[in-house]
């Protein structure tokens, strides 16, 4: 019960940073600015608590070993770079969308991307059939995302070039769960596998911000406006991927996934209700879009539930 419950706050975080780093965008005018500091601000983070973690080191020996026998791909030691693209489209989209439409979208791609996923066998679990049970649930959630902005189809704050950038950076989530997956089946060490995502993530933001300014595509914003809740997004980020690793542990990645995707569109609801993104309302579609949703992480969720008895 507790670990259900501390999955579900998982998710309640990673809908909470999306919430500060879409904020920290708008007051900086500047969303690749926002992501690399969240990013750079959290691998900080990550770095000063994986010090106290036994095993963090060994893990990333273990890595190195496995890429010198040929297990990992070294191409796969990039997966933080699709982590990083989720954090940039994030700090852009956000503010337009926000949190509940931008997790719907998100949470839909991450259901399409899994069918490819498990049946290229890029995962730990290896290959797995595309099954009927698992195309319904794409179908559900892609239509969970019409129904959730169906009220604003008309409207001018809709655009639906940001829901479909959304569902594209889901699809980049699924893809960096398998590879990271893949990559902890060997660190065996969770911290391991995520200071890795940062360290690969920090620095494909950094190079795209130091091209950025080079270009004079980007420019630096300076810091000190807005609330002071906007700078921890990278502490958020910092915590969560700590707790994940503790779910993931001991519930096992289907069902801590489960409960992460349904902590994450509740949380999502709650944050537009309490803190919403300016210009956003909170409409019966909306929530019916996240019913929607959760009823295809159901479906999808329960034949690789039996598939596991």
């Amino acid at each position: 019960m507790r670990l259900g419950l501390l999955a579900a706050l998982v998710g309640f975080l990673i809908a909470l940073q999306s919430r500060i780093n879409g904020e920290l965008s708008h007051q900086l005018d500047n969303p690749l600015q926002a992501a690399l500091f969240s990013f750079s601000s959290g691998l900080l983070v990550l770095g000063l608590v994986s010090v106290f973690i036994p095993g963090v080191r060994s893990g990333a020996t273990k890595i190195r070993v496995a890429i010198r026998e040929g297990h990992i791909q070294k191409w796969k030691l990039f997966a933080g770079t699709l982590g990083a693209t989720l954090v940039a489209v994030q700090s852009q989209v956000v503010p337009i969308l926000g949190v509940a439409i931008f997790s719907v979208a998100t949470i839909a791609g991450q259901t399409v991307a899994s069918l490819v996923v498990d049946r290229l066998g890029l995962s730990s679990g290896g290959k797995r059939a595309i099954t009927m049970r698992r195309i319904v649930a794409s179908v559900i959630t892609i239509a969970a995302v019409l129904v959730s902005v169906w009220d604003r189809i008309d409207s001018r704050n809709l655009s639906w070039l940001p829901v479909t950038i959304s569902g594209l950076a889901g699809i980049l989530v699924g893809i960096q769960r398998a590879l990271n997956g893949k990559i902890n089946e060997y660190s065996q060490q969770s911290f391991t596998t995520s200071l890795l995502n940062f360290v690969t993530g920090t620095i494909f933001l950094a190079t795209l911000f130091g091209l950025g300014l080079l270009t004079n595509r980007t420019h630096v914003s300076a810091f000190g406006h807005g609330p002071w809740w906007i700078y921890f997004g990278g502490i958020v980020g910092g915590v969560y991927i700590a707790f994940a690793a503790t779910v993931v542990q001991h519930l096992g990645a289907l069902t801590s996934t489960f409960l992460t995707v349904g902590g994450q569109l509740l949380g999502s609801l709650i944050i537009d209700l309490i803190i919403p993104t300016h210009g956003v309302n909170v409409s019966v579609y909306l929530i019916s879009g996240i019913v929607m949703t959760y009823a295809g992480v159901v479906v999808g969720s329960n034949q690789s539930r039996r598939a596991r008895k």
